[in-house]
């Protein structure tokens, strides 16, 4: 049962791949940067003077103006997630991976909610009590 889910689901993101256009590629790339940008004070409380999460979120709505290229956007992406592997506070670690996810959705659309989901995390780990 467990492998014919895995095969649905493989199904269901190549048909969704299919059908991102550019614009919307853009639209969830800019979506996903104002997820990040939301947590982002996490990380800068932990690392401050480390500025790729932050060149993450500007890569992306760099990207999504066309105004650098996918490489480009990828790179700082991958600056993010290092960035993420430097800290051990789990909000920082998060917010860090929400900025890289948001910049990697210039390469793949699909990065963009795993951007939603990291900001999240990075709320959700606080313990925040409303």
């Amino acid at each position: 049962m467990a492998i014919k889910n895995v095969k649905k689901d493989k199904l269901h993101k190549k048909n969704v791949k299919n059908k991102v256009t550019l614009q919307d590629q853009k639209a969830l790339a800019l979506w996903a940067a104002d997820c990040a940008e939301q947590v982002l004070f996490y990380f800068e409380k932990e690392c401050p003077k480390d500025t790729n999460p932050r060149k993450a979120i500007e890569a992306a709505r760099k990207w999504a103006c066309g105004e650098i290229t996918v490489g480009e956007a990828r790179k700082a992406a991958f600056a993010s997630h290092s960035s993420a592997r430097s800290v051990k506070n789990t909000s920082a670690v998060a917010a860090a991976r929400s900025a890289a996810h948001a910049a990697a959705t210039a390469h793949v659309a699909s990065h963009a909610p795993h951007a939603a989901e990291y900001a999240f995390k990075a709320v959700k780990s606080t313990n925040f009590k409303s």
